[in-house]
């Protein structure tokens, strides 16, 4: 370990002192032993600062965009995926009738309502679903007629079909479906319902895939291509600068005490990315 690095993050331990820690504190140690050797190793590499931690795990990812506890993180990013200030008024419940199978392949699944009061669901996907588009319109459908209803309800004879705003499904993909890897160069596609004559209306339901294997990949291999459409430049920039801010490893590593705190509840261990 860096003794520089332990100057700006003073709760970062040597090997010794973390693994004494962990055989003299019981309820440590019983979690710790649980582990395979790979998982107890990973974790002692975080702690100790010599590995970031991988953001997709459940407990990380969740503490950095919680927007409970911080939802000017979320707010930034969605400002930036949708290209317009946001601001995070409620945060909702999720469905719980979603089938199992997709429950088990979510990292993360939040729904908020924005100040203007439409309504964004971002999930982090473990692998990219078969039939993605119609899953995802099949769910953002849902979403529309859910706010439809709870609208209905609280305007009643007063309810107008203007009060129903838009709804945003923002997807993020560890690993991306084999469409997505035919379109090698691009990490943010954005699809929304338009007239093949220029006619406008409000049609609602906009939805952004984001494969990070893709951005990764794109990024570390071949920097930022500058391209003119306008879903490209301001947002490949602007999604370097976000993950930067608060996911690169040494800043990552200056949080590991709340990390911390949440890696060891019980049943938790460093490779879960399970809800």
């Amino acid at each position: 370990m860096s003794n520089g690095l332990k100057q700006y993050f003073p709760m970062i331990q040597t090997r010794e002192e973390l693994c004494k820690k962990i055989q003299t504190t019981p309820e440590l140690k019983f979690l710790f032993d649980s582990w395979d050797e790979s998982q107890q190793e990973e974790f002692l590499q975080f702690c100790t600062g010599m590995q970031g931690v991988k953001i997709l795990y459940d407990s990380f990812f969740k503490e950095i965009l919680n927007p409970d506890t911080a939802p000017s993180r979320l707010e930034e990013l969605l400002s930036l995926i949708l290209q317009r200030h946001i601001r995070i008024l409620h945060v909702l419940p999720n469905d719980s009738s979603r089938i199992a199978e997709e429950n088990a392949l979510l990292i993360m699944d939040i729904v908020v309502q924005l100040e203007d009061g439409s309504i964004a669901n971002i999930e982090v996907q473990k692998i990219g679903y078969s039939f993605p588009g119609q899953r995802s319109a099949c769910y953002l459908a849902d979403l529309l007629l859910r706010q439809y209803k709870r609208a209905k309800n609280e305007r009643k004879k007063k309810f107008s079909y203007r009060d129903i705003k838009s709804v945003y499904t923002i997807v993020f993909i560890e690993k991306s479906s084999g469409e997505m890897k035919r379109h090698k160069q691009d990490y943010v596609h954005h699809f929304c319902q338009k007239s093949d004559t220029g006619l406008h209306m409000e049609l609602l339901q906009e939805f952004v895939f984001i494969p990070l294997d893709i951005y990764r990949e794109t990024r570390h291999n071949k920097g930022i291509p500058i391209r003119a459409s306008r879903n490209t430049c301001l947002r490949r920039g602007g999604f370097f600068l976000f993950f930067g801010k608060y996911f690169k490893p040494v800043q990552f590593r200056g949080r590991l005490i709340c990390i911390q705190n949440e890696a060891t509840k019980p049943g938790a261990h460093p490779g879960s990315d399970t809800q």
